[in-house]
């Protein structure tokens, strides 16, 4: 498990934008072909609310395949956190760029930026203690590697990235392993590097997983109480992470539990785009 950086996301953010405008362009634009070829003209992109900015890589990338001659200026940076109303960047070059490529920019922005500050919100809730909120892959096809980059903009950090990189042993596994010890074992054998969690639902499956060699245990919805006790009885032998319909109401609550982690699917599928608008200020 470990944040991904923009640069390690270049060949993604590439493939993003190449789907994004193959789809959304096709053909051809042939409401921009309205404007002269040779108009110029400057636009500006406001937020028309609080937020904090991810998704400036894909803008740049947009306007790069739509036509490498548009000057992209920022004036906020991803993680930043943005007014209603604050100018993010403005854009100089043909006018049939800028219109052919605000769509598919703005979308990535609003998107990324949504998952961005839905994760400062929690981030902030739990800002003065050691706990870390972690993202899962409930993402939207296509665009997980973004958002799980999103989710590093607000101050969230990633789980595993998909199947390959974390084995989760969860209740399907390990019935059809016959028990935790079996289905631990048998993941040390057929990849030993890779890290291994279990996912448990109540005390004893903890300490029969606490009993293996994994390196994290998921408490799966357990009780404030039960939470408090698993950590006693763990006593920092391995990470503990809580999961499990954890909302605005109950998130401090089972950070106090004094967990490692906290998971949160909402920080990626419960999200409301950010409200962002381009105008043309001169042509």
């Amino acid at each position: 498990m470990a944040n991904l950086v923009i640069e390690q996301l270049l060949d993604e953010v590439r493939e993003n934008v190449r789907i994004a405008l193959a789809e959304d362009v096709g053909t051809g634009d042939i409401t921009a072909q309205l404007i002269p070829a040779d108009r110029q003209v400057r636009a500006r992109v406001i937020t028309r609310e609080n937020a904090t900015l991810a998704g400036t890589a894909w803008v740049d990338e947009v306007f790069r395949q739509v036509d490498s001659s548009v000057k992209v200026t920022w004036h906020a940076a991803d993680g930043d956190r943005v007014q209603a109303n604050q100018v993010l960047f403005e854009l100089e070059g043909p006018a049939r760029a800028l219109l052919t490529g605000e769509r598919t920019a703005l979308n990535f922005m609003q998107t990324l930026s949504a998952v961005a500050t839905r994760c400062q919100h929690y981030a902030d809730m739990v800002s003065d203690l050691p706990v870390k909120l972690l993202d899962t892959r409930k993402t939207i096809p296509g665009l997980r590697l973004a958002q799980k980059y999103a989710v590093t903009c607000g101050g969230c950090h990633n789980h595993r990235i998909g199947l390959y990189d974390v084995f989760l042993i969860k209740e399907n596994h390990i019935t059809a392993c016959g028990g935790i010890a079996e289905a631990v074992e048998t993941a040390r054998r057929i990849a030993p590097g890779k890290p291994i969690e279990v996912e448990v639902e109540n005390l004893e499956e903890f300490a029969q997983a606490l009993a293996t060699s994994a390196d994290i245990i998921m408490l799966d919805e357990l009780s404030y109480a039960d939470m408090r006790e698993a950590v006693r009885i763990n006593a920092g032998k391995v990470k503990l992470e809580a999961s499990g319909g954890i909302n605005d109401d109950t998130l401090r609550y089972v950070a106090e539990t004094g967990v490692d982690f906290i998971s949160l699917g909402i920080l990626t599928k419960n999200i409301k785009a950010v409200d962002l608008s381009m105008r043309i200020v001169q042509g």
